[in-house]
């Protein structure tokens, strides 16, 4: 068994890496802060980004400390810095007082590969996905979790057809299942007619207890279906949770791949790593004819992988029956596998 890493062992590591805005390491750039490992190898630390700064540095620094032999967990706290993360200057007669750091994202193993399911806007079928996606993991023999974080328009009982309240036994809230997927929506907890005015703590309150006060179990994959944008739901879910990555869900029009970029770059900027593009409503096939017609603006979801260098996952077409396939809580992997 290996020794527990050292603060030191993490400042060679990081020392490593140059920042391209700055031509130096990290470390004397100044742009990693308050190292600190347990007696377990379990390390912490603060990364300041800039906006001039790529987001895939934070990715580098991650990878290069949980490469350390003796470490065994990582949390890092990302600031995003305008200035560089320089304190602010001190009243007079006052010491500077460094501002809080925002929580960090907790590693929650048990939970298998955490992938976020994002769009830059809504209604480009990103639910639909989420759903599929879980369905699909689901029946090739994985254990999967679905949680519903689009708290303004819950969706997701409607398309696995589930709509009781879920049971709290000791202290944990039981997820409900459809169709081998363990499921936590807000949508099984609030009135279907109740509008959802809530500020940002609100929101991230929902998240944490659906993440640390749900029965989840032993899972392969925990996938978490987004509202759209990059809002207080985003931002919440990369503080609690350490993300294994994010799948962008867009249409081919330049207008959601426009939306979708900026959502990816979110993402990139609080260091977690587009796994790839999905490209829904590519294109129609005319049941009758079979003719291959583009309704919308063809390529969007190439050119979006392209730019942001990760692969195009998949294309969907629009097909007749699926919106009513979802409405009987049905998705289409399970209904019509074929």
């Amino acid at each position: 068994m290996s020794e527990p890493a050292n603060k030191t062992d993490v400042e060679q590591a990081l020392g490593g890496i140059t920042s391209p805005r700055h031509g130096r390491d990290l470390m004397s750039a100044g742009m990693v802060r308050d190292i600190t490992v347990d007696t377990a190898g379990a390390v912490t630390f603060t990364f300041v980004l800039t906006r001039e700064d790529p987001g895939a540095l934070a990715r580098q620094a991650r990878k290069a400390v949980e490469g350390i032999a003796g470490v065994t967990g990582v949390k890092m706290n990302v600031v995003d810095s305008a200035d560089g993360g320089a304190q602010p200057a001190a009243r007079p007669g006052r010491p500077a007082a460094a501002p809080p750091p925002p929580p960090t994202a907790d590693e929650m193993p048990a939970l298998g590969k955490v992938l976020a399911i994002s769009s830059g806007k809504g209604g480009v079928g990103k639910s639909t996905v989420s759903a599929n996606l879980a369905a699909a993991l689901a029946r090739d023999g994985h254990r999967v979790g679905l949680m519903d974080a689009d708290i303004y328009g819950p969706n997701i009982p409607r398309m696995f057809g589930r709509n009781d309240k879920p049971e709290v036994q000791g202290g944990k809230i039981q997820p409900l299942e459809a169709h081998g997927v363990k499921l936590m929506s807000l949508g099984f907890i609030v009135e279907r007619d109740a509008p959802a005015i809530w500020r940002g703590p609100i929101i991230m309150k929902i998240i944490t207890q659906f993440l640390r006060d749900v029965a989840w179990g032993e899972l392969d994959y925990f996938l978490v279906d987004l509202p759209p944008g990059t809002g207080d739901a985003q931002l919440s879910l990369t503080q609690i949770v350490r993300l294994h990555g994010a799948i962008i869900v867009t249409t081919p029009q330049e207008m959601a791949v426009g939306d979708s970029l900026r959502g990816a770059k979110m993402f990139e900027r609080v260091g977690i790593g587009v796994v790839g593009i999905v490209e829904n409503m590519s294109y129609f096939v005319c049941p009758h004819c079979h003719e291959h017609s583009e309704v919308f603006l063809a390529g969007g979801g190439s050119r979006l992988a392209a730019e942001l260098g990760v692969p195009l996952l998949g294309q969907i077409p629009l097909q007749a029956g699926m919106a009513e396939l979802a409405d009987k809580g049905e998705p289409i992997v399970v209904s019509q596998p074929d």
